[in-house]
């Protein structure tokens, strides 16, 4: 299959790339990142999540946050939320949340441990959140974690993807985010799965969403470029840890994902120089190097050359 000739890139540094973070993290740090990743030719930047202070203290600001970038939000952009449910939805919509994501996983094992409930229960808590959203005019994204192994029960059925998939999409989601969560998918792997969930929802309302735990990362993207996907989800400077393999790499990096796109001439309309400008920056703040392979060596560069 021709590669698509553009990619649309969704920066989920500031909410799932920080929402780990030991530190907490300024509420006007994390603005002034959002500002810089739309100064880089970000579109679509996930902001924050609407959940309780008391399971993720980072995103307790969630308020603050929001109000202040949707203040001075940039036209074309998108600054989609995480919800995780019906009360997290309304706190999102009172301040101003124009769109919002809800997430599910592939694996019972996971969904039992994380969430105390079964897969079919936990899609069924989102039905609320996806109706009140449909009522407001407020866009649904869906998550889907585990889509190439949990770290619980391994291997993950393809099929079990597509049904997860296909219900978020009949819910009213308008696009579904496969998330390989613990990083253990390969391009062959990857290929299964996608094969198997586009024989249930369309090609263009899917995205990845690959973490880079093996080093597979960039390799599953053009894997999933060649099928025909044209999403992909990532974290500036590669914010965001693998929390089952200590000391691992988790989110790939934003300026990897823009590397290998404008190498093989897709458009992003992403600033490779800002993004590692801005790489360079949020990782200083939280006092250390960045993950991406990509910005490690611009930055060598530059330092060479100078």
């Amino acid at each position: 299959m021709t590669l698509p000739n553009a990619v649309r890139i969704v920066e989920v540094g500031p909410r799932d790339g920080l929402q780990n973070e030991k530190q907490l993290v300024s509420a006007d740090t994390k603005v002034e990142l959002i500002r810089r990743l739309e100064a880089a030719g970000l579109k679509a930047i996930e902001t924050t999540s609407f959940v309780s202070p008391k399971w993720v203290p980072q995103m307790g600001d969630n308020t603050e946050v929001l109000t202040r970038v949707l203040a001075a939000a940039k036209r074309g952009v998108a600054y989609p939320v995480l919800t995780p449910n019906l009360k997290g939805f309304e706190a999102a919509l009172a301040a101003g949340a124009t769109e919002v994501a809800v997430f599910g996983a592939a694996s019972e094992s996971f969904s039992q441990k994380n969430i105390n409930c079964s897969i079919a229960e936990s899609l069924e808590r989102f039905r609320p959140v996806t109706e009140a959203a449909r009522a407001a005019g407020v866009k649904v994204r869906g998550y889907v974690s585990c889509v190439a192994g949990c770290p619980y029960e391994g291997l993950i059925a393809p099929q079990a993807v597509a049904d997860v998939a296909a219900t978020l999409l009949e819910m009213g989601c308008y696009e579904i985010s496969l998330g390989d969560t613990i990083g253990g998918g390969n391009p062959a792997s990857i290929a299964r799965m996608l094969e198997a969930v586009m024989k249930q929802v369309p090609v263009a309302q899917l995205a990845g969403h690959y973490h880079d735990t093996y080093g597979m990362a960039i390799a599953n993207i053009h894997a999933s470029l060649q099928m025909g996907v044209a999403v992909f989800d990532a974290s500036v400077g590669g914010l965001g840890g693998c929390p089952y393999a200590a000391g691992a790499s988790g989110n790939v990096a934003t300026e990897d994902v823009v590397w290998l796109l404008d190498g093989l001439g897709v458009q992003t309309g992403v600033g490779l120089g800002a993004l590692v400008d801005t790489a360079a920056w949020i990782s200083a703040q939280l006092g250390r190097e960045p993950a991406s392979r990509v910005a490690r060596a611009v930055l060598a560069k530059r330092g060479a050359v100078s």
